[in-house]
């Protein structure tokens, strides 16, 4: 679990729908800043230390399922986790669960590319972030294979017995 970094976010009111739910297109937003949030706190990694030396990266896909709503004023945690590297991708697995973290909320899986800010073109990763990430990756996960479906239902197995207690 330690490979899952998480942090607790309030929903606020300008970032829900007229339901006091939080927008489908917000998950997004909360799931972003997070792992900027994790990433920085946990590992000290700056993304704009990489940006100023012209390494960024983009989001070739989303796949995000919403079980659950988030309601205004409620607070949330969002965990984070790599499950795969590649010298041209990463996938990321997000979550969100309620604030005593026994019910999911959504998950997304997002596979970022990396490019170089100067060109503007798919780059591979420098061997010195490979090796910076290669004991930050889950173990046990077949990238090829790997589903938000099949995870969904991982995790519900996981949270289901903090919620028999």
């Amino acid at each position: 679990m330690s490979l899952y970094l998480e942090s607790f976010y309030t929903i606020r009111f300008g970032d829900c729908d007229p339901f006091r739910h939080l927008n489908n297109a917000r998950y997004v937003d909360y799931f972003m800043n997070a792992r900027e949030d994790h990433l920085k706190d946990n590992y000290n990694m700056d993304l704009a230390d990489y940006y100023k030396k012209g390494v960024g990266w983009v989001v070739l896909q989303h796949d995000i399922n919403y079980l659950r709503p988030a309601n205004l004023n409620e607070k949330v945690c969002i965990r984070s986790g790599l499950l795969a590297a590649g010298p041209e991708h990463l996938l990321l697995e997000m979550l969100m669960l309620d604030e005593k973290q026994i019910q999911l909320k959504a998950l997304m899986h997002t596979r970022f590319i990396p490019i170089s800010l100067t060109t503007g073109k798919r780059e591979a990763h420098l061997p010195e972030f490979m090796e910076f990430i290669s004991d930050k990756i889950i173990p046990g996960i077949n990238e090829e294979t790997v589903s938000v479906k099949e995870r969904i239902a991982y995790w519900q197995q996981i949270l289901k017995p903090a919620t028999s207690n």
